[in-house]
C-alpha cells in the first residue's frame, strides 16, 4: 500500500481535488477492493429513494465487467470511459433498442462443480448463439439453486461473451443477500414492496408467466461438468477430463486461438535450471504462474473457501507448490480476508503460498509482475510454452505475462490444483498430482472438497458483520489517503513536469461552430489487421516495454526504469498513452508479413517503424490514416484508450468486418469513422494490402448522413468498395459533427 501511495500520489492527489471540485462525486479510497465487488457488498441500492421518490437503480460504469451487478437486478453494463464522462456531465446515454435473449435454467449443479464452470459453460453457450449488443435475462426453475455470488459470477462474464448485460431479476435470494451483506431490514423491505407493487419481483412460489424473447436457449445445471477455458481466449472451453488431450493437440495445431506449431521432436524438451541452489525444471505446459484473481470469482464465498479447502487437504497428505511457481491471492474485497481467517483457511492458503497481495486486479489485468529471473531465463532460452492458471475473465495472449504463451481460466480451487499439479499437461482422473509426506500418489479427489463441505464453509464463515464492518472504514478512508494534501481550487493546477497527469489535448483550438462533417481523403493504412483485435492490442495496458516510444519518452525526462510503472496507473499522461497505442507485442499486422510486434511498414518510404514513430510521421506531412480490420474488432475490457490513443495517433477511420459495442461507440466518441465490409467480403477478398490509399466518400452536410448509411470507399490503384457506416443513432452523428463526444458535451454547456 505503500508503494502504491509512493507511485501513485500525484494520480491519487488528482482524484482527491476531484471530489472536492465536484458535487456529488464520491472517491472509494485506493486499497477498498475491485469496484464491482464493492458495487455489489455496498454501493448498489437496487432502489434508489431520492427525497421520498422511488426508482429503479442503473448503472454505467468505466470498465466492461460493471454487468456483475446485473446479478443484484441492478440494470448496468460497462461504457467507455468517454461515454461515462459525458453522463457524468448530464448527457443521457443513447443506444438500439436491444434484442432480449432468454436463458432458461434448470435442475441444480452436480457435487463439486463450481460456479465458475457453470460461467465457462454458459460463455461458450452465448458465444456460439450471438449475443453482441443484446441483453440476456436469466430465468426458470434453475434460479432457485444459484446463491447471489454465483449469479454475479455469470452476469460479471458479460463482456466474455458478448451480451451487453446478463440480467438476473431479483427475488427471495436478492433480499437474501442484501440482508446478509448489511443492507438494513426496512431497505430491504422498501425494495421488496416497490418491485412487487410495479411487477418487477419474480417470486418462485407462485406460478410463472411465460414471457416473450427474441430468442431462447437452455441449460439444465446437471450437465454442467468442471472445466477450464483457453489458452487463448475466455470461451474457448475445454472440460477438465480433456485438458491433457487439449494441451497436445495445441503443441500439435498451426498457430492460432488453439494452436503452438511445437515440433514434434521438441515437444517433449526439459528445460533445467538451478532456482536459489535447488534443481528445478520446466517443460512445455509447465506452469508458472497461479493467480487467484479478478472481479469475476473473488466475490464469491463458495469457490473462495472451496480454494481453501484445497489447499487444507493438500498440506494434511503433504503436498506443496513448487517455489519456483508464481503464486498470488487478491481478493476483490476486505470481507473476502475476514472470512477466509474466521474459517481457518488463510492459513493453508498461506502455507501454499498464496498469500494476500492486495485487493484490486492484478494478474487477470497483466499487474502479474515480474517472474523470478532463473525462471524468465529457462522459458526464454529454451523457448517453452510456459501456462499461467489464473481464476480471471480475459486470457488473451500477451496479457497475463510476455512469458505465459498459454493462459488458462479456471475456478479459485482448480487454480490451487494447477498449482500443486505444476503442469496443464495432466490428466487429473488418471494422473497423481503429486507424492504425499508417506510416499502415497496423490490424486486430484484426495484433495477436492465436496458441496457439503464448500456449504459448511460458506455457513459458518461469511457473516453480515465482515460486511458492516469493512464498509464503515471505506467511508472513513485510510490514513495515507486522508494525509493527502489537496488544493481546494475548483480549477486544477497543471504541472508541466508531471509524467503522470497532463492537460489533454482534446479542447486545444476548439471554437464554439463544430467542425462539421470531415472527409478521409487519400489516407495511408497505418495498420492492417485479421479477426479478433482486442482492446488489449490496440490500448496501452500492463507492463512498458524497455524499448517501447513510451519508455523513451519516460527515460528522456529523467524517469529510471524501475519507476515505469504501468500504462494503466500513467493513463492520466496522454503523451505516454499515444506512445503505448498499438505497442503491444503480441500484435499481428499484416504489413508485416507475419512478423508479431509493435511496428508498423511506413508506407511511403518502406521503413519499418514503431506504429507511434509511423504515425507522427503521417501528421507531420499532413497525411490521413486508417486502420484495416477482420472481424470482432474492439473485443474485450471497455478501454477508452483504445479510442483516445488512436484518434491523437491521428487515425480517421476503422474499417471492420464487425466492431465490439462498446469500443465502436468510443470510436464514435472521439470522432473516428467506424466502417464495415458488406457481408462476405472483407480487406483479403477485396484484394486490399494495406499499401494503396483511401478515399471515403461522405456527404459534406450531417443533416445527409443517415445511421447505418453506405458509403463507397475508394482507393488509388482504382479500387471501389461499398461499406456501411456505423453511426447507430442520430446523437452519435451530432457527436461526429463536433469532432467528437467531449467537444460537444462543452458546446453545449457552455450555451447553457
Amino acid at each position: 500500500m505503500e508503494l502504491e501511495f509512493r507511485r501513485n500520489k500525484e494520480r491519487f492527489s488528482f482524484l482527491k481535488w476531484g471530489s472536492t471540485a465536484f458535487h456529488n462525486m464520491l472517491v472509494v479510497p485506493p486499497g477498498s477492493g475491485i469496484v464491482h465487488q464493492v458495487n455489489l457488498e455496498y454501493l448498489g441500492r437496487v432502489v434508489f429513494n431520492t427525497n421520498g421518490t422511488l426508482y429503479p437503480d442503473s448503472v454505467v460504469g468505466t470498465d466492461s465487467h460493471t454487468t456483475m451487478i446485473d446479478g443484484l437486478g441492478v440494470a448496468g453494463w460497462g461504457v467507455g470511459g468517454i461515454e461515462a464522462e459525458a453522463a457524468m456531465l448530464g448527457q443521457p446515454m443513447s443506444m438500439v433498442l436491444p434484442g432480449v435473449v432468454g436463458f432458461k435454467l434448470s435442475g441444480k449443479l452436480r457435487n463439486g462443480v463450481t460456479a465458475t464452470d457453470l460461467v465457462l459453460t454458459v460463455t461458450q453457450m452465448l458465444r456460439k448463439h450471438g449475443v453482441v449488443g443484446k441483453f440476456v435475462e436469466f430465468y426458470g426453475d434453475g434460479m432457485g439453486e444459484l446463491s447471489l455470488a454465483d449469479r454475479a459470477t455469470i452476469a460479471n462474464m458479460s463482456p466474455e461473451y458478448g451480451a451487453t448485460m446478463g440480467f438476473f431479476p431479483v427475488d427471495h435470494v436478492t433480499l437474501q443477500y442484501l440482508r446478509l451483506t448489511g443492507r438494513s431490514d426496512e431497505t430491504v423491505a422498501m425494495i421488496e414492496s416497490y418491485l412487487r407493487a410495479n411487477k418487477m419481483f419474480v417470486d418462485y412460489k407462485e406460478p410463472q408467466q411465460e414471457r416473450v424473447y427474441s430468442s431462447y436457449l437452455e441449460l439444465n445445471l446437471a450437465e454442467v461438468e468442471p472445466c477450464v477455458s483457453g489458452p487463448k481466449r475466455p470461451h474457448d472451453r475445454v472440460p477438465l477430463k480433456e485438458m491433457k488431450a487439449d494441451w497436445n493437440s495445441c503443441l500439435n495445431n498451426k498457430v492460432g486461438f488453439k494452436g503452438f506449431a511445437v515440433p514434434k521432436e521438441a515437444q517433449e524438451k526439459v528445460a533445467k535450471f538451478s532456482f536459489h541452489g535447488k534443481p528445478a525444471e520446466l517443460k512445455h505446459g509447465s506452469v508458472v504462474i497461479t493467480a487467484i484473481t479478478s472481479c469475476t470469482n473473488t466475490s464469491n464465498p463458495s469457490v473462495m473457501l472451496g480454494a481453501g479447502l484445497v489447499a487444507k487437504k493438500a498440506c494434511e497428505l503433504g503436498l506443496l507448490v513448487k517455489p519456483w511457481i508464481k503464486t498470488s491471492l487478491a481478493p476483490g474485497s476486505g470481507v473476502v480476508t475476514k472470512y477466509l481467517l474466521q474459517s481457518g483457511l488463510q492459513e493453508y492458503l498461506n502455507k501454499q503460498g498464496f498469500h494476500i497481495v492486495g485487493y484490486g486486479c492484478t494478474t487477470c489485468i497483466g499487474n502479474s509482475g515480474e517472474l523470478d529471473e532463473s525462471v524468465a531465463s529457462a522459458i526464454s532460452e529454451n523457448d517453452i510454452i510456459a501456462a499461467a492458471v489464473l481464476s480471471g475473465n480475459w486470457n488473451f495472449e500477451g496479457r497475463v505475462h510476455a512469458l505465459t504463451r498459454a493462459n488458462y481460466l479456471a475456478s479459485p480451487p482448480l487454480v490451487v490444483a494447477y498449482a500443486l499439479a505444476g503442469t496443464v499437461d495432466i490428466d487429473f482422473d488418471k494422473e497423481p498430482i503429486g507424492t504425499g509426506k508417506d510416499g502415497k500418489s496423490i490424486f486430484f479427489k484426495d484433495i477436492w472438497p465436496s458441496s457439503e463441505e464448500v456449504a459448511e464453509a460458506v455457513q459458518s464463515s461469511v457473516l453480515p458483520d465482515m460486511f458492516r464492518s469493512t464498509y464503515q472504514a471505506i467511508t472513513k478512508g485510510n490514513p495515507m489517503w486522508n494525509q493527502l494534501q489537496v488544493p481546494s481550487s475548483t480549477l486544477y493546477t497543471w504541472d508541466p513536469n508531471s509524467t503522470y497527469i497532463h492537460e489533454p489535448p482534446y479542447f486545444k483550438n476548439m471554437t464554439m461552430e463544430p467542425p462539421g462533417v470531415l472527409g478521409v481523403k487519400d489516407a495511408y493504412c497505418l495498420l492492417n489487421f485479421g479477426d479478433s483485435i482486442t482492446t488489449d492490442h490496440i490500448s496501452p495496458a500492463g507492463s512498458i516495454h524497455k524499448d517501447s516510444p513510451a519508455a523513451k519518452f519516460l527515460l528522456d525526462r529523467g524517469v529510471e526504469r524501475k519507476d515505469f510503472n504501468s500504462y494503466g496507473s500513467r493513463r492520466g499522461n496522454d503523451e505516454v498513452m499515444a506512445r503505448g497505442t498499438f505497442a503491444n507485442i503480441r500484435l499481428v499486422n499484416k504489413l508485416l508479413n507475419g512478423e508479431v510486434g509493435s511496428k508498423t511498414i511506413h508506407v511511403p518510404t518502406g521503413e519499418k517503424l514503431y506504429v507511434f514513430d509511423a504515425a507522427m510521421r503521417y501528421k507531420d506531412a499532413g497525411h490521413d490514416t486508417i486502420v484495416l480490420a477482420g472481424a470482432e474488432y474492439g473485443s474485450g475490457s471497455s478501454r477508452d484508450w483504445a479510442a483516445k490513443g488512436p484518434m491523437l495517433l491521428g487515425v480517421k477511420a476503422v474499417i471492420a468486418k464487425s466492431f465490439e459495442r462498446i469500443h465502436r461507440s468510443n470510436l464514435v466518441g472521439m470522432g473516428i469513422i467506424p466502417l464495415c465490409f458488406k457481408s462476405g467480403e472483407d480487406a483479403d477478398t477485396l484484394g486490399l494490402t494495406g499499401h494503396e490509399r483511401y478515399t471515403i466518400d461522405l456527404p459534406n452536410k450531417i443533416s445527409d448522413i443517415r445511421p447505418g448509411q453506405d458509403v463507397t470507399v475508394t482507393t488509388n490503384n482504382g479500387k471501389s468498395f461499398t461499406c456501411t457506416v456505423r453511426f447507430d443513432t442520430e446523437v452519435e452523428l451530432a457527436y461526429f459533427n463536433n469532432g467528437g463526444i467531449l467537444p460537444y458535451v462543452i458546446r453545449n454547456l457552455i450555451k447553457q
